[in-house]
């Protein structure tokens, strides 16, 4: 896996070029300066800098690593004001959330899409769509790479009528929210797909539970939460929002936050990037850095390993000692999974700068998948990093590359791939550890802690037992 992580130091060019001048010299409470000026979406950003082992040092608390709009979003409504706002909404039309609708409406009440406060107006949308990132009342742009909509079919807007507030429900009917001073707009289901995913073929995952099946219609408006998205799976206090994990990373007294997302058990390769990470902030000068360890929690396609086995895997890698539990903070980041390659991967590190991350780790091909047509990656494996580089409205974040980890098989464990002996080196994708644990093997020494690679083989057994009733029950029939 090549990995890439971003780093937020100044940007203005003259400190920029100050700081080489100068060498290792401590850069403290720099802020970069605005990017776009008269019109924020006629000129392209600055690109962030390469930074390698001689960049300055910078002193940067996570507390003071702005939310996108400079304010975190909280669109959860106080304890005391519930009854009486519950008790209005009786009165508005209803429309009925899916799984899917409920995870963004979790995501956006925390303030994951902040500045965005409510599900979006076609404004918002067409931005989006169009220019991966929404321009701000101030003329500044923030990024905004996947439109974050709620769908309605025929029947739901004709019930609505000329109300300009609606409640929303739950899967199973209870009241959760309201959104207000709504605004209903066309759902052209194509030109979301092509512009977000880049193709229209066959095979999508999110577009086959969430878009092809969702109504006509999309309506916008301003959010506000009953009282917090719980799921009662017995994960929910893994469920940190951004202002508790601003609060947990300025109690450890951290002075860089560099977060890791993935979707998958964590093996040694992962570990090994990330405690080098660690080494490398170490040696820029940094005090205290802390991980980040944060799967995502949200929607996620069939083959993948569910959330509660990852979690169970992911305490058992740090029981172990393959992470240091005394620098790393665990949690879920509640956002479905889009597959969408680059364009994703943008939202992936927004999100997570409005969770005080002044770091984004990033491997290879990020957020993308197989052609689901073809026998190829759907993206390059190399854009996602390279779109992260450019993106506009990201320009906190700066890249510090990486090498590429495979596993050793002359010391016996995950280690940085060298080109100049790499008949030492086994790369172990995700579908040959899946067939691993599938069939009860063990995979070779060192690729994952003992106790990690225990819970995967007990849930692929799980799997198969499961199967093997299911074919029974037909057979008897």
């Amino acid at each position: 896996m090549s990995l890439t992580i971003k780093l937020h130091v100044a940007t203005t060019p003259h400190l920029w070029f100050r700081s080489q001048e100068i060498g290792r010299a401590k850069l403290k409470n720099v802020r970069p300066r605005g990017v776009y000026l008269a019109n924020p979406l006629s000129r392209l950003p600055r690109k962030p800098k390469m930074l390698g082992h001689s960049a300055a040092k910078a002193s940067i608390r996570s507390s003071l690593i702005d939310p996108d709009g400079g304010v975190l979003v909280d669109l959860v409504v106080q304890e005391k004001d519930r009854v009486l706002k519950a008790k209005e909404a009786e009165a508005f039309p209803r429309v009925r959330l899916t799984r899917i609708d409920l995870e963004w409406v979790h995501v956006i009440s925390e303030g994951w899409a902040s500045p965005l406060k409510g599900f979006m107006r076609e404004e918002q949308y067409l931005q989006t769509l169009h220019f991966n990132c929404l321009r701000m009342g101030d003329g500044s742009v923030v990024n905004m790479s996947l439109p974050i909509v709620l769908a309605i079919d025929d029947g739901t807007k004709d019930a609505i009528r000329s109300s300009q507030n609606v409640g929303l429900v739950g899967p199973d009917g209870d009241l959760l929210a309201v959104l207000r001073s709504i605004e209903i707009y066309k759902h052209n289901k194509e030109e979301r797909i092509a512009r977000t995913w880049g193709t229209t073929a066959p095979g999508l995952p999110y577009v086959e539970e969430a878009i092809t099946p969702a109504g006509n219609w999309l309506i916008g408006g301003d959010l506000e939460v009953l009282k917090p998205i719980k799921y009662n799976d017995g994960l929910d206090h893994y469920r940190l929002s951004p202002k508790q994990l601003r609060k947990e990373f300025d109690q450890r007294q951290a002075d860089a936050v560099f977060a890791f997302q993935l979707r998958n058990p964590v093996h040694n390769g992962h570990a090994l990037l990330m405690n080098d990470t660690r080494r490398r902030l170490l040696e820029m000068g940094f005090k205290n850095p802390i991980l980040l360890l944060h799967p995502l929690g949200g929607y996620t396609k069939a083959d993948d390993v569910p959330l509660n086995v990852r979690m169970e895997q992911h305490s058992k890698v740090l029981e172990d000692g393959v992470l240091d539990p005394e620098t790393t903070v665990v949690s879920i980041f509640p956002s479905p999974m889009h597959y969408a390659g680059p364009t994703e991967v943008q939202w992936h590190a927004k999100a997570r700068i409005n969770a005080g991350a002044n770091f984004y780790i990033v491997g290879r091909d990020p957020a993308g998948m197989g052609h689901p047509t073809e026998k190829r990656d759907l993206y390059d494996p190399d854009h996602g990093k390279k779109v992260l580089s450019m993106a506009p409205g990201l320009e906190k974040l700066n890249i510090l590359p990486f090498k590429v980890a495979a596993y050793n098989m002359v010391e016996k464990k995950m280690a940085f791939f060298d080109p100049s002996r790499a008949k030492d080196f086994l790369f172990i994708s995700g579908t040959k550890m899946r067939t691993y644990a599938r069939n009860g093997e063990n995979p070779p020494d060192g690729f994952m802690c003992p106790g990690g690679w225990e819970v995967l083989v007990k849930y692929y057994k799980s799997l198969q037992a499961e199967e093997t009733k299911q074919q029974a029950t037909v057979l008897s029939s």
